[in-house]
């Protein structure tokens, strides 16, 4: 080989990382930002062997900046057209597992489309300060054809160490690798092992230079597999080096046997691939959580920090995601606009709120306070589409029918926008009569109109068990489309019924008709004292408050599910330590106050009071250990010995078809510096358990390796964590608790954090977050789903997606209607393995794109029947574009769905008009 081929080049990459918000709230950090642009502006006008800088794979830096500097907009889209800035392919770099699977889609589909806009992209998987990294990151960048990732954490470089150990799937002795998705799809890894400053701040002086190129060329041979070698010039909110191309140019005369180039992501990797052939890459599958390290830095803790964000940002993803879009594609069919612009905004006002110092709660008190103000904004404008699309919906539905069962109907109808076919209690408000302000309101005689003779239908006459709850006069109005506001009186009620079976994608229509409904419960649901029991499972409130449930079909049991256990914590907003000497509270041995407070045909609910008492802090010496920056591995602070009353309600209710038992908590946390779990010990022998992640099922061992020493062994979730041996198992489904651990105890117990109360951010400094103590009233949802009959794990997991998604309902009119009182919109039926993600319409080709993923390690099948209404299928991708024919005809399709692939289907369709 010659000397030139064995020449070592080094790539040195200007960037910044640029945290939208962190140690300092987002308009400061905006501040700097407009600083640090016209800097960087001048320097590329100034300097030409300034080459070229690397925005931080995140478009939303060019939005922050233009909004105070809008007339240099032309002189960006110039400076990326020549390829001296690159931008994307992100819109912000989010945290991937605190985000939903097609808010990590739609992060990756606004990115590129604005990318495309400016002229020029940088093709790279740019994960560079992410707390790990998912394991479906490969098959998602493939399908959007980028073939190189990008990380700072996850993967621990060990150099040449031929030591073999369990750590070796999660250890890489280059800091190139390939990463392999479960479904087999690879990218080719970058780890900065030396982290993502490790050419920060270069010397142009001779001396100074020389030592710090000697050091720097060793640590990045250490773990280099080419002669390319990565340097990566900035750090977190770094400014330009304005004098690198002189120290560029003093370090190639210093060095005569290296290149040292001004380069970017681009260049680099295609330099890097054409190498690879002569290198054995080392491949990395799968999930790359820190798992094989110490576990004092994996800032996994991030997600129960500020447990109030994770729930409202669950709530607006769900809501986005999993109603508004699916129904506004609903309307689509039925002819209307499908409005892409108020999406838009929806979308990328949540998705300021994604960047790991955001969502991950450790940033300061006010970064998290306009957090919630943008949850808010995104949710209102969510909710006033969803409403638009109802009402537009709600005028094709045909409701005579009802009049032929009965007087004065007042129908209604519910809408399933989950994948699969679905049983449960719906609530929904109606009005019985309406007195507009126009026309006179008559307050005494609305009060008085007779609630109480009504029936419940459906729409082929049957009559259905129901609940209502008399909401009394109440004050509303109408915002029509071509007239002014239209106040008006209503007497409303709520009404509570059980759908069955309601087909996936569809809706159902019902109505109160004039009539006289029986008042007596038949079946009941608390069958005695304590009791709840359906068709499926019998459930018995212990006098601690916990639970005992039984499997019918199975007689299997799980013995005193639901314990509180409070420990403290002298940890940060990243990390969880336990305090000094600590012993947990638990409810364990403590009476709990039991009461019936619903008992109807369709549901029962108990209520469950526990009286604590547990330390009102730690103690004074944590706030001096804070103070002196003792790192939190290290802290001695005890708990104070002043204790409090702690007061926890527990709503625990069974419906009549349910497989599930739904939990909410509620109390008003008054403790500071603690952590409160809910335990459910599962009895279960097995060595693994499953948990809801990004596009996957992630299979994870209960116990750490033999590396880790941290004492806690929490771990990331999205919609559920189950463990299962083939005849018993358990699913816990849950609304934004993001965090779980499989104790290390002999009952392989699941505890499920509910809240984490902490006084500090943590990181590099004493940063105090008093909010972060999260004081104040508190919530938390979550539903028990034992394992019943010969269900398999797949079925459960379906149920467990479909419990984070409401129902939605709307009053309908009495009309004629083009479509029946019973509709599926969109005829797809999907195995048990395969899940629907997403159903939107694209802007890219105004066609419905469908998305699915295999949970299983088996084939899932997805059929789509046409209705009339497709005219052609053909393979999509994760940004949405065509692909290859599939079917192009009126035919319905049925495709397989490989182990743990994602699969998006475009449907081009007839749309009604």
């Amino acid at each position: 080989m010659s000397q030139t081929e064995n020449k070592k080049t080094v790539h040195i990459i200007s960037h910044t990382h640029w945290d939208r918000e962190w140690y300092l709230p987002y308009e400061k950090h905006h501040f700097l930002l407009v600083e640090f642009m016209d800097q960087l502006i001048d320097t590329l006008d100034n300097d030409p062997n300034f080459k070229s800088f690397h925005l931080d794979g995140q478009m939303i830096i060019l939005d922050d900046y233009l909004e105070v500097r809008p007339e240099r907009k032309e002189k960006l889209k110039q400076l990326i057209e020549q390829k001296r800035i690159y931008v994307g392919p992100w819109y912000i770099l989010q945290d991937e597992f605190l985000t939903s699977s097609e808010s990590n889609i739609r992060n990756l589909q606004y990115g590129m489309r604005d990318a495309k806009k400016w002229g020029n992209i940088s093709r790279i998987g740019y994960f560079p300060d992410s707390f790990g990294n998912i394991g479906q990151a490969p098959q998602i960048l493939a399908q959007a054809g980028i073939k190189h990732a990008a990380f700072g954490r996850g993967v621990k470089p060990t150099g040449f160490n031929n030591l073999v150990s369990e750590a070796d799937i999660y250890e890489s002795p280059y800091s190139e690798m390939k990463w392999k998705s479960p479904n087999g799809t690879e990218v080719v890894g970058i780890l900065f092992a030396n982290w993502y400053c490790n050419g920060n701040e270069i010397p142009s002086e001779r001396k100074a230079a020389q030592k710090y190129w000697d050091g720097h060329l060793e640590a990045m041979e250490k773990y280099a597999s080419s002669n390319h070698l990565l340097m990566l010039n900035g750090c977190d909110h770094q400014p330009i080096q304005t004098d690198l191309s002189q120290a560029i140019e003093l370090a190639n005369e210093l060095y005569p046997d290296v290149e040292f180039i001004h380069s970017n992501f681009n260049e680099y990797m295609e330099q890097l691939d054409s190498q690879q052939s002569e290198n054995h890459l080392k491949t990395v599958e799968g999930e790359l959580r820190s798992q094989h390290t110490d576990g004092w830095g994996t800032l996994v803790n991030t997600a129960s920090s500020r447990v109030y964000l994770k729930q409202m940002n669950q709530e607006v993803q769900t809501l986005l995601e999993s109603e508004v879009e699916p129904l506004a594609a609903f309307a689509y069919v039925m002819g209307d606009k499908y409005d892409y612009e108020v999406l838009e905004y929806a979308w990328k006002t949540l998705m300021k709120n994604h960047p790991h110092d955001s969502i991950c709660g450790c940033s300061v008190d006010e970064v998290h306070r306009e957090m919630v103000t943008r949850f808010e904004k995104s949710r209102h404008m969510a909710e006033s589409m969803k409403v638009d699309v109802l009402e537009k919906l709600s005028k094709h539905i045909d409701t005579m029918s009802f009049k032929k069962y009965g007087e004065e109907p007042v129908p209604f109808a519910i809408f399933n926008t989950t994948g699969q076919r679905r049983t449960g209690v719906v609530t929904v408000e109606l009005d019985l009569k309406r007195e507009y302000f126009a026309d006179g309101v008559h307050r005494k005689q609305l009060a008085d109109y007779p609630i109480d003779n009504r029936v419940l239908i459906d729409a082929s006459g049957n009559m259905l068990d129901y609940q209502i709850e008399d909401l009394g006069v109440v004050f509303d109005y109408d915002l029509p489309k071509n007239q002014f506001r239209q106040p008006y009186l209503a007497r409303r009620v709520k009404v509570s019924l059980e759908a069955q079976d309601v087909a996936s994608l569809s809706h159902q229509a019902f109505a109160l008709v004039v009539g006289e409904k029986e008042s007596n419960i038949t079946n009941r649901i608390a069958t005695a004292k304590n009791v709840l029991e359906n068709d499926y499972m019998y459930i018995k409130i212990n006098s601690n408050g916990s639970l005992h449930i039984r499997n019918k079909a199975t007689d299997r049991v799980f013995e005193n599910l639901l314990v509180y256990e409070d420990s403290g914590d002298i940890g940060n907003e990243y990390m969880y330590k336990q305090a000094h000497e600590d012993l947990p509270v638990t409810t364990e041995e403590l009476q709990a106050s039991i009461k019936l407070v619903e008992d109807t045909s369709i549901r029962a609910t108990y209520e469950i009071i526990h009286e604590l008492e547990i330390p009102e802090s730690a103690e004074a010496s944590l706030e001096k250990e804070q103070q002196e920056l003792v790192w939190f591995s290290g802290r001695k602070a005890k708990r104070s010995k002043r204790s409090i009353p702690f007061t926890i309600k527990t709503h625990v209710s069974l419906e009549r078809n349910g497989k599930g038992i739904d939990v909410q908590v509620s109390y008003c946390n008054v403790a500071k510096d603690h952590r409160l779990r809910a335990l459910f010990p599962t009895d279960i022998e097995s060595k693994v358990h499953y948990a809801d992640s990004i596009f996957e099922v992630a299979k994870r061992n209960n116990q750490p390796s033999d590396q880790w020493t941290n004492p806690d062994h929490s771990q990331h979730q999205q919609a559920f964590v189950s463990m299962d041996d083939g005849e018993k198992g358990i699913t816990i489904a849950n609304k934004g608790l993001n965090e779980y651990e499989v104790l290390r105890d002999d009952r392989n117990t699941i505890a499920i954090t509910l809240v984490r109360a902490v006084g500090e951010l943590g990181d590099w400094g004493y940063f105090p977050t008093p909010e972060a103590q999260c004081l104040g009233d508190q919530y938390a949802a979550f539903k028990i789903f034992p394992h019943v009959n010969e269900e398999e794990p797949a079925e459960v997991y379906q149920q467990a997606y479909q419990y984070r998604i409401p129902w939605s309902r709307i009053q309908l009119r009495n009309q004629v209607g083009s479509i029946p009182a019973s509709y599926q919109y969109i005829s797809a039926d999907t195995s048990k393995e395969t899940v629907l993600t997403s159903l939107k319409v694209s802007s890219l080709t105004n066609d419905l794109q469908m998305r699915f993923f295999n949970m299983m390690s088996h084939d899932g099948t997805v059929h789509i029947g046409n209705n009339n209404m497709v005219e052609r299928y053909y393979l999509s991708n994760i940004l949405e574009e065509q692909g290859e024919t599939l079917v192009e005809s009126n035919e319905s399709i049925t495709l397989p769905v490989a182990p743990f692939e994602i699969i998006t289907i475009g449907l081009n369709v007839k749309r009604k008009k």
